[in-house]
Order: C-alpha cells, then sequence, then structure tokens
C-alpha cells in the first residue's frame, strides 16, 4: 500500500494524530462527567447547559490569541501551554469532589472552561503545524483526513473510559484517568520536528479581521458555517424526532453511531483517493447531498431508514474537512495560518455555543422535520459558494 502520506514523515504523522487524540479525548470524557456529577449533586438542567456551553465559549474567547501563538513560535510552546491548561481544568474537576458544596460548581466551571481553552489551542496548533508539514495540496487533504479520525475516536474513548471509570471508582477515578490522557500529548511532541515560526512579533499588531478582506477566505468561512450548523442540526434533531416517533435510547444511539462510523470510515478511505479529489468540488457535492438527506430525513419511515441517512451524511459531511483545511492553507497567508485557523475555530464554536439554544426554542414550535428542511435548503443553497473557492 502506497503511504498515505508521503512526504510526511510516519512518526510526525503519528505524533499528531496521537497527540489530539490525547487532549480530545480528555475534553470529551469532561463533557460526559462533569454534567453528571452537576446532575447528581442535585444542579439544574440549566446549570448543564451552561456547563457545556462554557466548553465552546471558552474556545471562541482564546481562539486568536491562540492562532497567533501558533503562527509566532511554532509547534512546541503553544503545545506546552494547551496541555498546561487542560491539565488545570482536570485539576480544578478533581478538586470539586472535596470541595465544599458552594465551590464545587464553580470548580466545575472552570474545569469546563480550561479544558475548552486549552484543547482548542492544541487542536489550532497541531491544524497549523500538519498544514506546514504537508507540501502539497494532495498531502494536506490526506494528513487532514488522518487527523480527522482523531476526534471520532476521542469522542468515543473519552466518554466510554470515563463513564467506566464513573461506575468503578467515582468521579475521583475518573477525573484522574481524564487527567492522565494530556500527557500522551506531551509525550508525543516530541516526536514532532522543530519548525522556524513564520510568523512575527508584528502579526501582535495586526488585526486578524484583515484576514476577511480575502473574498475566498469569507467564502469558505460562510461554507463551514453552514456545514458546522449541519452537524449540530443533526445532533440536536435526531434525538427529538426519534422520541417524537417513540424510538428507544437505544435506537436513537445506533442512527447517531451509525453516522460517526460513517464519518471515521471516509476519512479513512479519502488519504487513498486523495490524488483524485478536488477540494471544491468535494465540497460542493458535499453540500448538495446534505441538502437532499435533510430533505429526505423526516420522510424515512422507520430506524433503518434513518439509520441510512444518517450514513449519507456522515459520508457526506465526513469528507468536506479535509477539503476545506486544505483550502484555508491555499487562500491565506503561510504566515497567517494559524490566525485563519482561529477565525475557523470561533464561527464552528459560535455554531456549538448558540445555535443548540437556538434549536431548543424553536423545535418546540415548528418540530424536528422543520429543522431539517431549513438546514438543508440553507446549505443546498450555500453550494453555489463552493463553486468560486479559488486560492488566492
Amino acid at each position: 500500500m502506497a503511504d498515505p502520506a508521503p512526504g510526511v514523515p510516519a512518526r510526525t504523522l503519528v505524533a499528531l494524530v496521537v497527540g489530539q487524540l490525547g487532549i480530545h479525548a480528555a475534553m470529551a470524557g469532561l463533557r460526559l462527567a462533569a454534567p453528571l456529577q452537576a446532575l447528581r449533586e442535585g444542579y439544574s438542567a440549566w446549570a448543564v447547559g451552561l456547563l457545556l456551553a462554557l466548553f465552546a465559549g471558552a474556545a471562541v474567547l482564546s481562539a486568536l490569541r491562540a492562532g497567533r501563538l501558533a503562527d509566532r513560535h511554532g509547534y512546541h510552546r503553544p503545545m506546552k501551554l494547551a496541555v498546561a491548561v487542560t491539565v488545570a481544568g482536570m485539576l480544578c474537576a478533581l478538586g470539586s469532589v472535596w470541595a465544599p458544596e458552594g465551590w464545587r460548581f464553580a470548580l466545575l466551571c472552570l474545569a469546563a472552561a480550561g479544558t475548552g481553552m486549552g484543547t482548542n489551542t492544541g487542536m489550532l496548533t497541531i491544524q497549523r503545524t500538519a498544514g506546514h508539514a504537508a507540501g502539497s495540496a494532495t498531502e494536506r487533504v490526506r494528513i487532514f483526513s488522518w487527523l480527522g479520525v482523531a476526534p471520532s475516536f476521542s469522542n468515543v474513548v473519552g466518554p466510554v473510559a470515563a463513564g467506566l471509570m464513573i461506575d468503578w471508582g467515582g468521579f475521583v477515578a475518573a477525573y484522574a484517568l481524564l487527567l492522565a490522557l494530556p500527557v500522551i500529548t506531551l509525550v508525543t511532541a516530541r516526536l514532532v520536528p522543530r519548525q522556524a515560526p513564520w510568523g512575527t512579533a508584528d502579526a501582535e499588531q495586526r488585526a486578524a479581521w484583515d484576514l476577511l478582506r480575502l473574498p475566498a477566505f469569507r467564502r469558505l468561512l460562510w461554507v463551514n458555517g453552514l456545514l458546522a450548523m449541519c452537524w449540530d442540526v443533526h445532533t440536536f434533531a435526531v434525538p427529538v424526532l426519534g422520541h417524537e416517533r417513540g424510538f428507544s435510547a437505544g435506537t436513537i444511539g445506533l442512527i447517531l453511531g451509525a453516522f460517526t462510523l460513517s464519518v471515521t470510515l471516509v476519512r479513512l478511505a479519502i488519504p487513498l483517493l486523495a490524488h483524485r479529489l478536488r477540494e471544491a468540488t468535494v465540497v460542493r457535492c458535499a453540500m448538495v447531498g446534505c441538502g437532499i438527506v435533510f430533505a429526505l430525513y423526516p420522510f424515512a419511515p422507520s430506524p433503518l431508514w434513518m439509520g441510512a441517512c444518517a450514513v449519507l451524511l456522515g459520508l457526506a459531511l465526513g469528507s468536506v474537512q479535509p477539503m476545506v483545511m486544505s483550502l484555508l492553507h491555499d487562500v491565506t497567508p503561510g504566515e497567517r495560518h494559524g490566525e485563519a485557523l482561529a477565525l475557523r475555530s470561533m464561527v464552528i464554536n459560535a455554531s456549538s455555543t448558540a445555535l443548540p439554544l437556538l434549536f431548543g426554542a424553536s423545535g418546540a414550535l415548528v418540530g424536528a422535520a422543520a429543522l431539517f428542511w431549513a438546514a438543508g435548503g440553507a446549505v443546498g443553497a450555500g453550494s453555489w459558494l463552493a463553486r468560486r473557492l479559488q486560492p488566492a
């Protein structure tokens, strides 16, 4: 079999993937454990919603600083900072178990904000390093496909490990395990070669919003925002639609699991096909495909058909991330890739923070089917933007 990312040393690629898995799995596990602890201690659903919002909200607030840090210092210093902040967040979670009752929720909030900020800093650093390690657009697509597998696995490994540890040894055991995961990221960082930073101190004085003057980058952010909305709609609306139809929790979980599995499989396949794919074409086809699947989803008569829709949607959305990341490196200046990645991260995390609140308010009025159709119409209509994604 051909090297999945020729030109990029295998140990560098493994270090980036495993490093991403370590830091992201820690956050994914905390996203399960912290709300469970809050609920068991009698806090309301609103408090749980606040906890979950802090993961993404902290990432939004810190993204630009993290991107500039990666531009200026390369990989190792920002990654050490990311691990330190994530570990500090986990220590706050561990401390909440023994803290006085009045301090417990505050420490959980600090844990959510710290791990959200640290994980996002680490992800931006890894993505910037991966883009610079690749020597061509095809290589970038391949390496970002491999990187895209890591969040899929970490979203399984983190919550499952945390849940098992809570059942076995309580929250102390769960937080202790999650505390150890970012150390994996720190160990694998030694395998990533040091690169001269592209950015300069002058970058701190520039307004990141100057990048929005690049027409192709603006269009790419719009496209990315529409596709991020599709993830959020699917995550929110499938359980609602399944509940409306009387499906069991296990059945709904299998439908969502089929989506995650198809995302992972398509990202494993892309490295083998990257030399035959054009980024803008794949993005445009994926957007049209999402629109069609969302239009059909409410008409699926059974869990099996909903599962088939989930698989098709996973194939479409799973193929997009490597293409968007490669295009982002084409349409923005090399010394500002960290800032560009930060702006993209802000769009995604803002969507994950605000849209569930909007869906919760509107879904009760119009139902899950209308959410699918509205999102499908928006992403389908926005597909014309993908035709104009040309490198600067």
